[in-house]
């Protein structure tokens, strides 16, 4: 999807520059590999293995928004909030997935996760690197958030970035 628009120029070339350098800062302290183990922990035979750790696996594994929908509604039930609905059969199109992520948002939220925490749903489903901070930033502070509530599987990450409420 991502492949048919212009590209980036400007200030917005820029920012999206600066946000792949922040997506490589956290690449180095391990963040996105710790928190897709922290995911296969979380889910065990629920959810197939990653393909691998680069930014494009990562993109690629959570697209369609179950991974997302599982890992919370597990999360969700073992502190009795409500699950996420998700549809994992139509999850190839791209109205389904994108509405997977929304309904892991709303549960993310509903769950203890920041609102400014949150993404968008494009960051995630356009697969560009720089947005995909977003969605790693938002999966690191449910972890902390879930640590926080007493989850039997600790999230090791790298400390949450500070918010601005």
């Amino acid at each position: 999807m991502a492949g048919l628009r212009a590209p980036k120029a400007g200030d917005a070339f820029r920012l999206e520059v600066k946000y792949e350098e922040k997506y490589d800062e956290q690449d180095k302290l391990g963040t996105p590999e710790k928190l897709i183990e922290w995911i296969h922990q979380v889910l065990g035979a629920d959810a197939p293995a990653a393909p691998g750790h680069s930014w494009q696996d990562i993109s690629n594994y959570l697209k369609d928004g179950v991974i997302l929908c599982k890992l919370i509604n597990k999360l969700s039930a073992a502190a009795g909030k409500g699950k996420a609905d998700f549809n994992a059969k139509g999850a190839g199109k791209s109205f389904v997935a994108m509405n997977n992520i929304e309904n892991f948002n709303k549960a993310a939220r509903e769950y203890g996760v920041p609102e400014n925490a949150l993404f968008q749903t494009p960051d995630l489903y356009e697969g560009r690197k720089g947005p995909l901070l977003n969605v790693i930033n938002c999966l690191n502070q449910l972890g902390f958030v879930a640590n926080a509530k007493g989850y039997s599987v600790k999230y090791h990450g790298p400390a949450p970035p500070k918010f601005d409420s």
